[in-house]
């Protein structure tokens, strides 16, 4: 048998009273030729079972069988609306809903922040990056299940949903978001969300996770600016294990490591004192601590392992590899003026 949600429930519990109400005073004036009032306090202390003395004087047959289905009725009735009550305290429907408004009002005020739609395994490494750099963001997760022993736990930023739905990307912001990473586990679902968000917010950077090759162009097409083929990357990072053991310990211990170190990336503003300088005067390396690894100019090209003598321009992005502490003095360095 079909069970109804709890708040449904809730809703038709007092539902089902005003009828059983509005049924024995209707009743009782048909039956008995009481006026309003009287057959509504006869239907009260018939339902209530208070027990006060009839009025109107003795009652019919007809009247008697009438108490006797409106007493049955009630018994019912009553003993519905009680355990839909109590279970909705009990079973903790009311803290959700609490805590359900609670985290609205927590995703409201984000700004510049990134939907994480999917919760699987790609989706919580992901947040856990996220959460280690201090980057907001909001998680789209439909299964109630992750997100009671994963999400909240962690504390999370969640919407319950389906990230295919224009109302769901709503709720997490997406028309104020700056980016949305596409990470479930159907190819089908991530274009659907791609091609939703991209409608909402045009500017919003999307990534898309896909599994199949041929899937790829499709979220392109859908809107995605990237598309990150998980099983490929597996499939080479596995290689990489093999013949270059040493490479990847070194790169998994500088990211796990306490003050993990970061390949992280900043672009020059116009106002910056970097612009016009060169590498050995713009003293990147002592004051930010950072080292320069490569730099993407406005152009699309890049310059890998950048000599002393390059010149710094504006829209140059440089990639740098330092801590947290050491990538913001960096971006506050190239941000603009008096920025150190």
């Amino acid at each position: 048998m079909a069970r109804f949600p709890m708040r449904n429930r809730l809703l038709i519990a007092p539902a089902l009273l005003l009828c059983l109400l509005v049924g024995g005073t209707a009743g009782y004036r048909f039956i008995w030729g009481l006026g309003t009032v009287d057959a509504l306090y006869m239907t009260v202390i018939t339902v209530s079972t208070v027990g006060f003395s009839e009025i109107g004087g003795e009652l019919s047959d007809s009247a008697h069988l009438f108490t006797i289905l409106l007493i049955f009725s009630s018994i019912g009735l009553v003993g519905f609306s009680v355990t839909s009550i109590a279970s909705f305290v009990l079973e903790g429907e009311l803290n959700n809903i609490l805590r359900g408004r609670k985290m609205d009002k927590r995703i409201a005020g984000l700004t510049d922040h990134f939907i994480l739609c999917g919760a699987g395994p790609t989706g919580l490494s992901v947040a856990h990056e996220f959460a280690e750099i201090g980057r907001p963001f909001v998680v789209i997760e439909h299964n109630r299940e992750v997100v009671e022993h994963s999400l909240e736990p962690a504390g999370i930023a969640y919407v319950m949903g389906d990230a295919t739905e224009d109302d769901t990307l709503r709720l997490a912001g997406v028309e104020k978001a700056r980016g949305l990473l596409a990470l479930m586990d159907d190819d089908r679902d991530n274009v659907f969300a791609v091609l939703s968000a991209r409608s909402l917010n045009p500017n919003l950077r999307i990534i898309a996770r896909a599994k199949e090759p041929e899937n790829e162009h499709k979220m392109q097409k859908a809107g995605a600016d990237q598309v990150v083929m998980t099983d490929a990357i597996g499939g080479m990072r596995m290689a990489s294990v093999m013949l270059r053991p040493s490479v990847v310990t070194f790169l998994d211990k500088m990211l796990r490591m306490d003050g993990a170190l970061r390949m992280e990336e900043a672009t020059i503003a116009a106002g910056s004192d970097l612009v016009g300088k060169s590498l050995v005067e713009a003293q990147i390396n002592q004051k930010a601590e950072t080292l320069v690894v490569a730099i993407q100019r406005a152009d699309g090209g890049y310059e890998f392992n950048p000599r002393a003598a390059s010149v710094l321009k504006a829209k140059d992005v440089l990639i740098v590899m330092g801590n947290q502490e050491q990538c913001a003095k960096l971006g506050a360095m190239t941000r603009g003026r008096g920025g150190m």
